[in-house]
């Protein structure tokens, strides 16, 4: 299996540094710096020429970039599955401008760089289980998986995309020997909650809280640096997580309000 990947930011990266391991990976990013010290990885000079090589695609670019992307790539009919880890792209927009292609969504977390992200998947009209069953076995080397429905991913998105965000405003003014304490005791019972809230069974909302504490909190030992930092990193401009963050205002007790907030942003950014 030949796997493309369009886009080499902090998620393509990750993707291709873990999937490397076990898959032929070719990559392609319009910005050459972020591809010039890849090993291990082959690096295509354009989308054209992923495209030609890849058997599924993972797209890893940002929303803006998808209807130019989407154009070049209908015209490959090799090409039988397409991956969208983008927020806010449904598999139906993808589908409305590739034809009868199969196409996987997931939304994978920032702890995902460290083997230890939530990562949920959802399938389009015209992909199989086996394909759902493919995609999760890439995902699950970059931690735990959970298939939903589709119409929850603007929640997850919310829950355990936003989480990490979440988390670290919270830890950044607590003193390192409560944190473990204050995960458990607090952050992780009002998230699973919050998950409750916006649409998740109780095991699916434990499950994305818990994940989401215990990598976040592995991404913040392994990277070496302060949650102050890691917020921003996983904070994009009028992204959702900033969005919940403006609501969470330093707060625990407001954490289900930042996830409301959240889903808000996240359900006006989608494309469907």
């Amino acid at each position: 299996m030949k796997i493309g990947i369009l886009g080499f930011g902090n998620m393509g990266a990750a993707m291709g540094e873990r999937l490397k391991l076990k898959y032929q990976i070719f990559v392609f990013d319009k910005d050459v710096d972020k591809t010039k010290e890849c090993a291990g990885i082959t690096v295509d000079k354009s989308l054209e020429e992923l495209a030609n090589c890849a058997n599924a695609l993972i797209l890893a670019i940002k929303p803006q970039d998808f209807e130019k992307s989407l154009e070049e790539i209908k015209k490959h009919e090799q090409m039988y599955l397409i991956i969208s880890i983008a927020a806010g792209i449904t598999t139906s927009f993808i589908e409305a401008r590739l034809g009868k292609k199969a196409v996987i969504r997931a939304m994978p977390n920032l702890p995902a760089k460290v083997g230890e992200g939530m990562i949920c998947i959802t399938k389009g009209k015209y992909a199989t289980d086996i394909d759902l069953s493919f995609v999760q076995g890439l995902f699950n080397r970059l931690g735990k998986t959970l298939i939903v429905e589709e119409r929850l991913m603007d929640a997850v998105t919310a829950v355990s995309g936003s989480g990490p965000g979440f988390l670290y405003e919270l830890i950044n003014n607590i003193p390192r020997a409560e944190w473990d304490k204050f995960i458990k005791e607090e952050f992780v019972p009002k998230l699973s909650y919050a998950g409750m809230q916006v649409g998740f069974t109780a095991e699916q909302a434990k499950l994305l809280a818990e994940t989401t504490a215990q990598g976040s909190m592995s991404l913040l030992h392994q990277s070496k640096t302060s949650a102050a930092i890691l917020k921003v990193r996983v904070t994009s401009p009028g992204g959702t997580t900033e969005a919940g963050l403006s609501a969470l205002k330093g707060k625990v007790e407001n954490l289900e309000l930042a996830v409301r907030v959240a889903l808000k942003r996240s359900e006006e950014l989608s494309r469907k």
